[in-house]
């Protein structure tokens, strides 16, 4: 079953792009052009609440660019945001060897999962992203 939260949750952007609930699940054309721009507004939106600090992003001069950093105590977390179950990309990749975190974010549609220092998250678990990262760590 599919989070109804979801559909509601992420409103404003995917009123204002005039598409209905159900497009985001239907994966109708319409839907393709905007997918990206929902789940990063959906995963902004969850996480601005869990923490002191809004959420900034992170680039390197053309070469990658991560979608979000946020602070969790004292620990700058890299998050990146995919709006299916593919999870292909090396953002992630580039700001782990630069600056080497002790742990980065995946929001996608597979299950809650630690690869090693990469937590994959649902996007429908967004929301408990802060008790996710106080278990894991």
């Amino acid at each position: 079953m599919r989070n109804l939260n979801y559909l509601s949750d992420v409103g404003l952007l995917r009123e204002l792009s005039g598409l209905p609930p159900e497009a985001i699940f239907l994966g109708n054309e319409t839907y393709t052009e905007f997918k990206g721009a929902v789940a990063e507004n959906y995963v902004l939106q969850s996480l601005a609440p869990q923490y002191d600090i809004l959420p900034r992003y992170w680039t390197s001069l053309g070469k990658a660019e991560v979608d979000f950093i946020i602070q969790s105590d004292s620990d700058i977390i890299p998050v990146e945001v995919k709006a299916q179950t593919r999870l292909g990309g090396k953002s992630l990749s580039v700001y782990d060897a630069t600056y080497h975190p002790v742990c980065k974010l995946r929001y996608s549609l597979n299950n809650l999962k630690q690869d090693g220092t990469l937590i994959n998250i649902p996007l429908y678990l967004a929301d408990w992203t802060r008790k996710i990262i106080s278990f894991i760590s």
